[in-house]
């Protein structure tokens, strides 16, 4: 397709996990080539909290905090609905001008894609592909993607092949879901040249949180991603179109879960109700309960008595450093409707957990299955199988035979010990070697001086425009 050379063209990886700290040695060599070239370089970002996917992208895209644009975490409670909201896909959720909304007031012709990045339903721009699964009335689950335009879903998977949802997320996350995104990105490009192309990489995200940073396994990953970074690169500028490197967040080794809710059960402030001989969170009857994502938790408190008494607990707990009330959750900029009435931040060794079960015997049934939806909170457990190994792939494989034979099953192979994950995010680093980066071509500012997060939307904006940064 033909293109104005005067309009600027612009991809923007987003390489989950990538940090200052990988940067450097010779385990991320092309990566670093594209850094290191002589009018390219990298900036350090610093985090925004809480440093978790929704609320980063979503600040990358409006350049907003939370306070105004709404995503306080990758899940929050809805007061109205007395219900949790997890990973939900829906563009609307995101309030305020996305950055090629605003470009398009000066270029109205600017044509969008956006592959991968969540709150990505339903959007305005031009072409973009996400994962959907099918489900079915009978409680069956088909792995799939959707996209806009719908005919693109059809056509990508011809070409392509089926997107390798298992490897995506879950005990089998890999390589593999990120390549076939890097491979979307290059088909898109070849297929409609779009003047912004928003990509989603997220290999790193699996090991680093289920190995830790400091793991020596980590090395494969980083080769991995490099070379399919690098290739979706080579492949992207030979076109003409400039390229950015950023990521979300930094992660950090960790080996201290925290588990609030059972925390608050043991103060009665949990509504546990039974079905089936599991307990079951009734949320809109708790007088205080947590939504755990990563190293922070929203905590709504539904008794205003209790606050001080919640907050003075969670102050008391180990691992916890920042308890935000409302009136200092304006100082960070995450005072929203959404969020909880306080909002607790564990430092980095420590992670939120959302269990609330104190026996396992008595854990719902979706808490040994990967289900991202379901649970109040989210889980990097089910990175995991349970042990032994060889145990819980002869379990997988007895379901996948029920299920070819239409028989109804779960797949109940993930574990309960929170003490299996050794690496997390989502709140400050202290150092600076483990925030995320912005890497491209930037100008002549120091590379010393870190840039906040937010600022990503005016480089891409800029950059769109055609204008020095």
């Amino acid at each position: 397709m033909g293109q104005n050379a005067a309009s600027p063209r612009l991809a923007v990886l987003n390489v989950v996990g990538l940090t200052r700290r990988f940067l450097r040695g010779d385990r991320l060599p092309r990566i670093r080539s594209f850094v290191e070239r002589a009018n390219h370089g990298h900036r350090v970002l610093e985090p925004i909290l809480p440093a978790v996917t929704s609320t980063v992208q979503a600040s990358f895209l409006t350049g907003q905090m939370p306070n105004h644009h709404g995503i306080v975490a990758n899940g929050w409670y809805d007061r109205d609905r007395a219900e949790h909201l997890f990973w939900k896909q829906s563009d609307h959720l995101v309030r305020g001008p996305k950055v090629w909304e605003v470009v398009r007031q000066t270029r109205p012709d600017l044509r969008v894609a956006r592959l991968f990045w969540w709150n990505n339903m339903f959007s305005s721009v031009d072409y973009s592909i996400t994962p959907r699964p099918i489900y079915r009335a009978d409680g069956g689950k088909i792995f799939d993607i959707t996209a806009s335009p719908l005919e693109i879903r059809d056509r990508v998977k011809a070409d392509l092949g089926p997107f390798p949802f298992r490897h995506f997320w879950g005990p089998a996350s890999g390589i593999e879901s990120s390549r076939w995104i890097a491979q979307s990105a290059r088909w898109i490009e070849e297929h409609y040249a779009p003047d912004l192309n928003l990509v989603y990489l997220p290999h790193l995200d699996y090991n680093l949180q289920k190995l830790g940073p400091r793991h020596s396994a980590i090395d494969a990953d980083l080769t991995a991603i490099d070379e399919v970074t690098g290739e979706l690169i080579d492949a992207l500028e030979a076109r003409g179109v400039e390229v950015l490197l950023l990521s979300e967040y930094g992660i950090t080794p960790v080996d201290r879960p925290i588990h609030l809710n059972r925390l608050f059960r043991k103060q009665g402030w949990l509504e546990i109700k039974e079905e089936l001989g599991t307990d079951t969170l009734e949320l809109g009857a708790c007088a205080a309960f947590a939504i755990a994502d990563h190293q922070v938790a929203h905590v709504y408190v539904q008794d205003p008595a209790l606050v001080e008494r919640v907050a003075d607990l969670l102050r008391e707990t180990r691992g916890i450093t920042q308890v935000l009330d409302r009136n200092e959750q304006k100082r960070f900029q995450l005072d929203h409707p959404r969020s909880g009435d306080l909002i607790a931040i564990a430092d980095e060794r420590s992670w939120f957990t959302y269990y609330f079960w104190e026996e396992d015997d008595k854990a719902p049934d979706y808490a040994r299955t990967v289900d991202i939806h379901r649970k109040p909170g989210y889980d990097p457990v089910e990175l995991f199988l349970e042990s032994p190994p060889w145990l819980a792939k002869a379990r997988i494989l007895f379901r996948l035979a029920q299920k070819k034979l239409g028989f109804r099953m779960l797949m109940d192979v993930i574990p309960l010990d929170a003490t299996l994950v050794r690496g997390s995010h989502g709140c400050r680093p202290e150092e600076e070697d483990d925030w995320p980066v912005l890497a491209g071509r930037l100008g002549e500012e120091s590379a010393e001086r870190p840039m906040h997060g937010t600022q990503v939307f005016e480089v891409i904006r800029r950059k769109l425009l055609g204008q020095p940064l």
